[in-house]
């Protein structure tokens, strides 16, 4: 018997088709969005977006299911007799407005041209204020849940996104039926079942013992705002490896599979990795890196953590506390500054060497000594979202001057994210949630080895690697896997399909020693512009808003 995950990433869709009885994965097609990150100006418009949005077409999810799906099924030969179920994560908070039978408003022609109609992606940053206004009001209102989010609320999640909506498109706002993650929407498509998974919900909607805050709360935010959960979203919570549903007619036709094939409740693409590299214990925290990182652990105590994105009962592992926190730019970082800042001499050289830039600035970087170019820098190129979560925060690079060249600078810049993952480790440890080891997953690391080597000598852990390069489509895999009958549960599941690397990446004492005292002036630069002491980033970013209108 086989399974399919599917993997929504941030700017690409990819399945993996799995044997359930070892993991192995048989097929892997990849379809990249058609309108990919939307953050210029909506598709068919000339007209730019505010600074900090970005948005998605969910048709293009759709898309995915198509052009995926067939192509491993023809890949591998497999019948679609034999594929009992499929699985489904997603990047998150990534949430859209509906009409009652799912249709998104930026399908129908009245809204087409209201970005508020459109999908906000995970790094929408724009609702930033209503973010403010959630954390001022609970802490004025003594709303005991906050705490459980490390006393804010990040821009990036669901109830700032909506409260944006009809703050500045009331109009939106009355026209929507459903406010949805889109990870649930897509299941919806597949099997005709609106269904809300408890994980999102848990982390990105303030989900806390199966209920929301209450409706006094939601009106002291706004008026308006008083019936959001019960007008246009609703109160069950589907459990993480149940069955959602069957694909309907319609699905099956575009997929190519079976009518009623199992779809599993959708899950968050970073927790649904945890049990693909077979991390089911308290003591390993898992990191996902791409675009950005998410880092998850699970413990078996409640703990309150300065800036987690969350922590919820059973939310990655059944049993367990499942903690969350992460770095709003890990990969956008690199890719920033390749697009942006590497001068042609490097260009023409990695040509001239038959590498990418990125290879090739990373053997130029690993030349170097720890120390050796000099600088510092602070990992807030898309905000900070933990321990600060502020997505007013921006990018700081210090100790450059004539003789700095582009390798020093992406050396520094890996550096700093390393640092940002120190400072989330050491959070959660002062407040005794144990990290003990590190593994890693994603394309990243997979093939960044200067990135594995520093972060294991900034951290001073070890580091592995997950044994697939597609984990989170493994781990949905996994669940469709359980959602199907095929395993009783998810660790059952993870015993026998899910992957880990031997390799182990060991810190190197000498390194660590220099990175301890390089760490010390990061977390000085890191309280000075971050913990309000020097706010000149928020001003210089209110300059940038009011020019920009």
């Amino acid at each position: 018997m086989y399974t399919i995950g599917i993997d929504f990433g941030t700017e690409s869709g990819r399945a993996v088709l799995v044997d359930t009885r070892d993991g192995r994965e048989v097929a892997t097609a990849i379809h990249a969005y058609g309108d990919g990150v939307i953050d210029e100006h909506l598709p068919g418009s000339d007209k730019p977006l505010p600074p900090d949005w970005a948005l998605q077409n969910p048709f293009d999810y759709i898309e995915v299911f198509k052009r995926t799906i067939p192509a491993v099924l023809k890949q591998s030969g497999i019948s679609p007799d034999q594929v009992v179920g499929v699985g489904v994560d997603f990047t998150a908070c990534t949430m859209m407005p509906t009409k009652a039978d799912g249709t998104p408003l930026c399908g129908l022609a009245e809204w087409k041209n209201n970005p508020h109609s459109w999908v906000k992606l995970w790094k929408h940053h724009g609702a930033q204020p209503q973010a403010d206004l959630i954390n001022e009001t609970a802490r004025k209102m003594g709303e005991g849940w906050l705490e459980r989010y490390g006393g804010k609320i990040s821009s990036e999640w669901f109830f700032s996104k909506a409260l944006q909506i009809l703050v500045e498109a009331p109009e939106v706002y009355r026209a929507t039926d459903r406010f949805i993650e889109a990870a649930d929407w897509v299941i919806w498509q597949l099997t005709g079942v609106e269904t809300r998974n408890a994980c999102t919900a848990g982390y990105k909607a303030m989900v806390q013992d199966g209920q929301y805050p209450r409706k006094e709360y939601f009106a002291a935010l706004h008026p308006d705002f008083a019936d959001v959960v019960d007008s246009k979203m609703g109160r069950t919570f589907a459990r993480l490896g149940d069955k959602a549903g069957g694909l309907t007619a319609e699905a099956a036709a575009y997929t190519g599979l079976r009518p009623g094939t199992a779809v599993a409740v959708a899950n968050v693409d970073a927790h649904v990795t945890y049990p693909a590299v077979k991390a089911t214990k308290p003591g390993t925290m898992v990191m996902i890196m791409g675009t950005s990182t998410c880092h998850i652990l699970i413990g078996d105590k409640l703990q309150t953590v300065e800036g987690m994105c969350g922590v919820v009962p059973d939310g990655i592992i059944p049993g367990y506390y499942g903690y969350e926190a992460g770095q709003s730019g890990v990969g956008d970082i690199f890719a920033w500054f390749v697009d942006n800042a590497v001068p042609p001499v490097y260009h023409e050289a990695a040509k001239q060497a038959g590498m990418n830039l990125h290879q090739y600035l990373e053997v130029e970087a690993a030349k170097q000594k720890v120390g050796e170019h000099g600088l510092l820098a602070l990992d807030w190129w898309n905000g900070n979202r933990s321990t600060l979560v502020d997505a007013d925060l921006t990018g700081l690079l210090i100790g450059a001057s004539l003789g700095t060249r582009a390798p020093d600078i992406y050396r520094a810049l890996i550096e700093a994210t390393a640092y940002g993952t120190r400072v989330i480790i050491d959070a959660f440890t002062e407040r005794g949630v144990p990290v003990t080891e590190l593994i890693v997953a994603g394309g990243l690391p997979e093939k960044n080895k200067l990135l594995r080597q520093i972060y294991a000598d900034v951290t001073g852990r070890t580091l592995r690697l997950a044994g697939s390069a597609q984990a989170p489509a493994l781990g949905s895999a996994m669940h469709a896997a359980v959602a199907a009958g095929v395993y009783a549960n998810i660790e059952a599941a993870a015993d026998k399909m899910g992957k880990l690397s031997d390799d182990v990446v060991t810190p190197i004492s000498e390194n660590s020693h220099v990175y301890d005292e390089l760490f010390a002036d990061y977390k000085t630069l890191y309280d000075t512009f971050g913990r309000g002491k020097n706010d000149v980033m928020k001003r210089l970013k209110k300059i940038r808003r009011q020019v920009a209108g």
